[in-house]
């Protein structure tokens, strides 16, 4: 076990919020978290828990009629000289690598667990309570899909709540993201005789055009509004100050809305690039992951909508309700934590958003509905 200080399920949401800040957990470094958190479960008598890697699961079996998945990522993106917390009780904002997204919403979760998983507790609905490690990097390391893999039936319910930073606010369903590299050749000269080689970064002029050409579609699906994406997200070509590059590398990303799939979503970008490719280019795909779409009219959907009283919104990004929807669970977004403070320096959560968004949570999850069983 790790030599973190014990996690207090009990302890008001402000200050669990501070102290799972406090545990530094950049994807790929969260085994001292993923202790202190199955530690703190364990100790509530009413669950039964599962560590599988780095994701710690938990749940109740009380043999009730539906089920309802609570879901956050422990993991967060580099530190940038931002841990440990800081409060700014003038202002209300707790700052700190990770606030946002989404220790925020991982200390509400841990709070649910320490109200409905001690004995004797009645919710609703039967509960399962996950955390799980490297979801800030590549889709390939994400510890929901090990989980998906190797313990499927721990993530079947009526419904799939993840607490990403939603601002308070229902967010449905989420994009697809991809990311394909462009690839140019040339021949090496000195620069001085420039005419003598092919510059491969000159190449990539003609896709650079088509990108700032590039008009994005909005769609609305289920009321909530899409806006797509296609961005350079990085360059490389070069040798030296006196040399002509024989390659170059162009790096897109893709966010699409979830009317697309995978292979569409990848069919449109070949399409976009077809003329860079004729042009002697190569594009490969490195990474495609399908979003997921709002679900709305499912009844355990629009029991949460209703029950928060407040209409959804598109999420705009890529979460890990995909997963869920493709196994047919509907799933939404909502969380204390601002999306548009999400990976940046400043990153912080407004201490007056953390309680409203448990005891919205724990009002839906105390009143019946009348589904049947999943």
């Amino acid at each position: 076990m790790s030599d973190l200080p014990p996690l207090d399920p009990a302890a008001d949401v402000l200050t669990l919020t501070r102290a799972l800040v406090d545990a530094p957990s950049v994807s790929g470094s969260e085994a001292a978290l993923a202790d202190a958190v199955e530690a703190a479960l364990r100790a509530l008598g009413g669950l039964e828990v599962e560590r599988v890697g780095d994701a710690v699961l938990a749940r109740t079996n009380l043999g009730l009629p539906t089920r309802v998945v609570l879901a956050g990522h422990l993991d967060t993106v580099p530190i940038a000289d931002n841990v440990p917390s800081r409060l700014d009780e003038t202002t209300g904002r707790l700052y700190g690598c990770g606030t946002s997204d989404m220790k925020a919403g991982d200390a509400v979760v841990l709070r649910l667990a320490g109200r409905f998983g001690v004995p004797g507790a009645r919710p609703a609905h039967d509960l399962t309570f996950v955390f799980y490690d490297n979801e800030e990097v590549e889709a390939v390391k994400n510890g929901l899909g090990r989980v998906a893999r190797e313990r499927r039936g721990w993530l079947y319910g009526d419904l799939a709540i993840l607490l990403e930073p939603t601002d308070g606010e229902i967010e449905a369903g989420c994009q697809g993201t991809l990311r394909a590299r462009l690839e140019t050749t040339g021949r090496r000269a000195h620069s001085a005789r420039s005419w003598l080689g092919v510059n491969a970064v000159h190449g990539l002029a003609g896709a650079l055009a088509t990108l700032a050409a590039y008009r994005p579609r909005e769609v609305e699906i289920d009321g909530c509004r899409y806006r797509e994406g296609l961005n350079a997200v990085g360059i490389s070509g070069g040798v030296a100050g006196n040399v002509i590059p024989d390659e170059a590398a162009l790096t897109v990303n893709f966010r699409y809305a979830p009317d697309r799939d995978e292979d569409a979503a990848e069919a449109h970008v070949r399409e976009v690039f077809a003329d860079a490719v004729a042009a002697g280019a190569t594009l490969t795909v490195t990474d495609n992951a399908g979003g997921a779409l709002p679900g709305l009219s499912e009844p355990a959907a629009a029991a949460f909508v209703a029950a928060v009283g407040r209409p959804a919104r598109a999420k705009l990004g890529w979460t890990d309700v995909a997963r869920f929807a493709a196994f047919g669970i509907p799933a939404v977004n909502y969380g204390p934590g601002d999306p548009q403070l999400a990976h940046t320096r400043e990153e912080h959560v407004l201490v007056e958003r953390l309680q409203p968004a448990e005891d919205a949570l724990v009002a839906y999850l105390t009143t019946p509905t009348s589904q049947e069983p999943a």
